[in-house]
């Protein structure tokens, strides 16, 4: 009798071990943030079952799981982000992933076979001499002078000349970076995901390309910064649209 009970319990111990092994996934709910904003498009996969999804505009995710499963987070400069799922998480149904920068090295990249033939190299010009663009080189030109007393930067300081080419400097950077930031960012993002209605797009990129963090972001070709950063200079910009229009 002692022997049939304990086969019995060994076989319900057996079923219970089974049932553990095979129990389904549980769909979950997650966010993805840098900084407390949103990410889209990072890469979101279950390093055991394999499964793979992205996140959406607002930085949530759905994925399948279980318990001890992982879930591996990444995306293009950004550090890769893995997270275990424990019992308390499964429960509550959802998994926040706070993500981090990298920098990511740009490869050489060389335009021809004659780059050892530069105008330094034939003694156009001395070496190590800046190089100036057109609106620079006026400016150089309006603050600088030969002989005991350089009459140019005087002159050109009274009637104003000096102050105009600076602003015209500006002016110049200013038209390069829109340049840059031209196709950027597509008009879906601007719309749907920065709320920026379609015909202040072009007032927006304006409004961002005199942000210094945003500047620097763009010309290091940080899309993921760039992104992130244009999330708080729209928010901005939309209270100062809001209150103009009062």
């Amino acid at each position: 009798m002692t022997s049939k009970i304990s086969l019995i319990f060994f076989c319900m111990l057996v079923v219970f071990s089974l049932q553990a092994q095979v129990l389904p996934r549980q769909e979950m709910s997650g966010l993805v943030v840098l900084r407390d904003v949103p990410l889209e498009k990072v890469n979101v996969r279950n390093d055991d079952s394999g499964y793979t999804t992205s996140t959406a505009a607002d930085g949530t995710f759905k994925i399948k799981v279980r318990v001890d499963e992982a879930l591996v987070f990444t995306a293009v400069n950004l550090e890769t982000r893995r997270v275990k799922i424990t019992e308390e998480i499964l429960k509550a149904g959802f998994v926040k992933a706070v993500m981090s920068e990298t920098t990511v090295p740009l490869p050489e990249v060389t335009v021809n076979d004659n780059k050892g033939i530069t105008a330094e190299n034939l003694g156009i010009i001395p070496r190590g001499q800046r190089k100036y663009t057109q609106a620079q080189r006026r400016l150089r030109e309006a603050t600088t002078g030969g002989g005991i007393v350089p009459l140019n930067p005087i002159l050109n300081g009274i009637s104003g000349r000096t102050r105009m080419l600076k602003k015209e400097v500006q002016v110049e950077q200013k038209e390069r970076l829109l340049l840059q930031l031209d196709g950027w960012f597509d008009d879906e993002y601007y719309t749907q995901t920065l709320k920026i209605p379609e015909d202040y797009i072009s007032g927006f990129d304006f409004y961002i390309i005199n942000d210094t963090d945003f500047v620097r972001a763009l010309r290091a070709k940080n899309k993921t910064l760039t992104k992130f950063l244009a999330l708080g200079l729209a928010r901005n910009y939309l209270q100062d649209l809001e209150a103009e229009q009062k």
